[in-house]
Order: structure tokens, then C-alpha cells, then sequence
């Protein structure tokens, strides 16, 4: 009932009433069918397994005893263990003894949602019934979006996980801190220039921890502006600033029980730094706008491709952070690091992209195999798949040489005497292409990419440009 002490609407609901006597349930069903869409009742227990089949109930009332002289409610508590077994999210409402309330409490311990007390009132049934119903419905959702999301990650992660190429003792290494960690709860920094395959190894981390049904949530914080930031990891209310004019869940609390990866955490300002820090020292978050904290339940994994030195200096990157974050430590090699590698990789995205672009399959020249293993390889795995897919859609022969990997001349050198020579490795122009305004550009381009670090963020704003057409202008000169 409600405050003007009118019953509820007709609701759209099935509701099971058992017990044996039949006065009951006659009494039962005239009430409740004037505000359910559905009443089925019985007066035999052993019914409830196929009525339970054959009906999609929303809630039982259900008596505590069964026959002649039955009074000890043990009927009604094993009817109601099996009904919770085959459906564990309905909600029960048991039919107890005027005043017999140490049963009716014993029941709710096991499982039952309320109960009623005969003789009963007809505005306390339909109302304790509503509640009920209510109350499954609300369990059945929350049931089938959990199982959605746990079908959404599953899905995420097999389109998005790509295999781990590598069987170089770098890599082997990489891979063995991944399985020793993985099944733990520790937070994770990986380091590594761009392109080594950071979100890769993130993706591992979570698909072999206890969290792998859960979702894996991405953030880049190199993409993300000063002032959404708060609005987008910690989320707001309607009305919080202007333009927020509806609530949104932020990524700390969206990845609740699942993985966090925080990419590209180096390029966060040290005073956002500061309230990350906090947030995931006191694992709750406010929502802006919003006036009490709610907890969290996430593992963190970051990555950044700021070298040791980097992430040392305090006017980078605060200490205290670095603390929480590198709990466990893992460090990518560069492709020019793992050479023996280089090969397996090609060749996967030489079979990957023929299968993409319907090309008949294409084999890789043995001599520009070798070039490739002495190649700089400035973007790592990620310049390396462009290199391919570039080849496998410009060839004209089924075997890809130098020409159609458009490798520089100049970087095709012994790594050894490239090593040697970093420190001038920009190329020389000669007297024919010194005004060369491409050779220009690639050039401007790769010493800022060297002098940053191929830190992208950093290397955008030196050039005056986007971090989406620095991404265009190195895709174009294969850096």
C-alpha cells in the first residue's frame, strides 16, 4: 500500500502460491490476481520442480508445513533449499503460524526473502508480494548484465589479444615475469619505447590473472585533457560542471572487480599525478559533483615509455607514485635488441595481412630477411607490421624485397657499428636531395623522435604538431 493507502498497479509478474489448504490458496489467487498478471497455485510440493520448468515464476509464497499436524516448519525449510537450488535468484515469501517468528527468522537465514503471518492482511500480502517481485526482477538484471560483461570481456579480449611473438631470451624473460605475477594482485609498470608491445603484455597480465573473466579497461592518459581528467577516471554527476548533463561512471569504478591499464602515465602532469595517488591509496573515488566516496575493486597495470632516469627525477614524475605502481617491474627490449625475433614477426604479418587484403600468400626474400635483422627499427613491432601490411599491399611479386619494405639504405648497417655512431646517426643529405623537402622532413622527424626518446607526446609538441599528425607523418616515412 501505498501512501494514500491505495494497492499497487497491476504488475506484470507470475506468482507461485503453495500450501495444502485449499481455502488458502483459493483466498490467495482472488486477491493476487487482481494486481499480478498471473497466479499459479498448488497444494502438493512435490509439484514445484515442474512448475518451476514450466513457468517463468517471479516469486512463491510458500507455506512452512505440509499435512496434519505438521508444525515444525523443517517442510518448509527443505522446500525452500530446493526451490533456491533450481532457481537461486527468485525471491520466496513463506506462510508462517500467527506469531510463530523464530521460524520465519530461521527461514530468511536460509534463504527466504520475507514472510507472512496467517491469518493475513490483504494490503500486507500484495504489497510484502510486490516488494518480492521487485526484488527478482532486479536480481535477474543484475544476473544477465554480469553475464553480458563476462561475455563482452571474453569477446574484447579475443579480438584485441594477439599472440606474443618471440622466442629470443629477452622475450622469454618478459614472459617468464608475466606468469610468476599474472596470478597475483600486484600492481605492474611496464617500460619500453613505443611500439614495443606494451598493451600486449597488459592484455597477458589480466587474460592469466584470477581477474580474467572480468573486464580489461584501457586508458590513454597521453589522449586525455587536464580538465577531463578527474571526469573521466573517477566520473561525475549530472549537473557536476557545464556541459555534464547526465551521470557518468568513470573508468576506476567501470572496471570494478576487472583490470585498469593506465597507458602512456608518464605524460600525466604532476599534480594530477597527486590525485591518482590518492584515489588508489584509499581505493575509493568521488565523483565530481558528488558528496561521498564509493569503493573500488581494481587491478592497476601502467606503462610508459620514459626511461628509468626519467621516471626518477621528482620534477617528472612523483616518487610516491612510482612506488604504488612498480610493484612489479617489467621492462620490453627493443626490436633492434632481439633480433633472432625479427623474422617470426615479419612473417606473422606477412601471413596476417595477405589473409586481410585476399593476396595470394608472400614469402619474404632471404637477403632482405637479413636487412630487416639489421634494421634500427625506430618504432619497433609497431613500424615493423606498417613495413608489412605496406609491402604485402604494394608488391607485384609473391617474394618482398628491400624495395617493397622501403627500408633507408642508411639504417640497413651491423648493429654493432649502428651503435657505435648513434650519437651522429642523422643521415647525411648529399648534394642532390639537401633541399629535399620530404628527406627534410624525415629527418626533422627522426632526430626529434631520438632526442625525445620516441616519446610521442613530447615529440608532437617540439614539432608543433598533433600527436594524431606526428602518428600520419611517420606512418608516411615508415619511422
Amino acid at each position: 500500500m501505498n501512501k494514500h493507502g491505495y494497492l499497487p498497479a497491476m504488475q506484470d509478474a507470475t506468482i507461485f502460491i503453495v500450501d495444502d489448504d485449499p481455502d488458502i490458496l483459493m483466498a490467495g489467487k482472488l486477491l493476487l490476481k487482481r494486481h499480478f498478471s498471473n497466479v499459479i497455485t498448488s497444494e502438493n510440493p512435490e509439484q514445484i520442480p515442474e512448475l518451476l520448468a514450466s513457468h517463468n515464476v517471479d516469486a512463491i509464497l510458500l507455506d512452512m508445513n505440509f499435512g496434519p499436524g505438521e508444525s515444525s516448519g523443517e517442510q518448509g525449510y527443505r522446500w525452500l533449499k530446493a526451490i533456491l537450488q533450481i532457481k537461486p535468484l527468485i525471491s520466496v515469501v513463506m506462510i508462517t503460524a500467527h506469531g510463530d517468528v523464530d521460524t520465519a527468522v530461521e527461514a530468511m537465514k536460509l534463504g527466504a526473502t520475507d514472510f507472512i503471518a496467517k491469518p493475513w492482511q490483504n494490503e500486507k500480502v500484495v504489497a510484502t508480494l510486490s516488494a518480492a517481485v521487485k526484488l527478482s526482477q532486479t536480481r535477474d538484471e543484475a544476473s544477465q548484465l554480469k553475464q553480458t560483461n563476462q561475455l563482452l570481456a571474453k569477446a574484447s579480449s579475443h579480438i584485441s589479444q594477439q599472440a606474443i611473438l618471440g622466442n629470443s631470451a629477452a622475450i622469454r624473460h618478459v614472459m617468464s615475469l608475466v606468469e610468476r605475477s599474472a596470478p597475483t594482485d600486484a600492481n605492474v609498470l611496464i617500460l619500453g619505447e613505443n611500439g614495443t608491445g606494451k598493451e600486449l603484455i597488459a592484455r597477458e597480465l589480466h587474460q592469466q590473472s584470477l581477474r580474467n573473466e572480468q573486464v580489461f579497461m584501457s586508458v590513454d592518459l597521453g589522449s586525455v585533457s587536464e580538465s577531463l581528467f578527474e571526469s573521466e577516471l573517477f566520473g561525475h554527476k549530472k549537473g557536476a560542471f557545464t556541459g555534464a548533463r547526465e551521470e557518468r561512471v568513470g573508468r576506476l569504478k567501470a572496471a570494478d572487480g576487472g583490470t585498469l591499464f593506465l597507458d602512456e602515465i608518464g605524460n600525466l602532469p604532476l599534480h594530477l599525478q597527486a590525485k591518482l595517488l590518492t584515489v588508489l591509496a584509499q581505493r575509493q573515488v568521488t565523483p565530481l559533483g558528488a558528496n561521498s566516496p564509493v569503493d573500488f575493486n581494481v587491478r592497476v597495470i601502467a606503462a610508459t615509455n620514459l626511461s628509468r632516469e626519467q621516471l626518477a627525477d621528482e620534477n617528472q614524475f612523483r616518487p610516491d607514485l612510482l612506488f604504488r605502481l612498480n610493484t612489479v617491474e617489467i621492462t620490453l627490449p627493443p626490436l633492434r635488441e632481439r633480433q633472432e625475433d625479427i623474422a617470426l614477426i615479419a612473417q606473422f604479418y606477412v601471413e596476417l595481412y595477405c589473409r586481410k587484403y585476399q593476396r595470394p600468400l608472400k614469402t619474404i626474400a632471404p637477403s632482405t630477411l637479413v636487412s630487416m635483422q639489421h634494421y634500427s627499427w625506430p618504432g619497433n613491432i609497431r613500424a615493423l607490421r606498417h613495413a608489412v601490411e605496406r609491402a604485402v599491399i604494394l608488391a607485384q611479386g609473391n617474394e618482398l624485397t628491400e624495395d617493397d619494405f622501403q627500408l633507408e639504405k642508411s639504417s640497413i648497417v651491423p648493429l654493432a657499428a649502428q651503435a657505435a655512431n648513434q650519437e651522429d646517426a642523422a643521415p647525411q643529405a648529399n648534394s642532390d636531395n639537401q633541399f629535399n623537402l620530404e628527406q627534410l622532413e624525415k629527418q626533422t622527424i627522426s632526430r626529434a623522435l631520438q632526442t625525445h626518446r620516441y616519446n610521442i607526446s613530447y615529440t608532437a609538441k617540439a614539432l608543433g604538431l598533433t600527436r594524431a599528425a606526428l602518428y600520419r607523418r611517420m606512418e608516411k616515412h615508415g619511422l
